[in-house]
């Protein structure tokens, strides 16, 4: 039976798991944690963790696929 005006589109669902990862700017860039900062700290310089602490942007060949987990980003 094919849609119409009586019978509108189902809402898509968020991807749980990206919606806690994943912030979407308001030029509609993807931005993302760095990994490797659960444990092991004693061995990574003081330099590195705090260029992990920050924000970075989701790589250009990801981003089609986080923007399908986030539909209404």
């Amino acid at each position: 039976m094919p849609r119409n005006s009586t019978k509108p589109k189902l809402k898509l669902k968020t991807h749980r798991g990206a919606r806690k990862r994943f912030k979407i700017t308001a030029n509609g860039k993807i931005k993302r944690m760095h990994s490797g900062k659960r444990h092991l700290m004693g061995t990574k310089a003081p330099g590195r963790m705090r260029k992990l602490k920050k924000l970075t942007l989701v790589s250009p060949r990801d981003v089609a696929a986080v923007k399908q987990m986030l539909p209404y980003g």
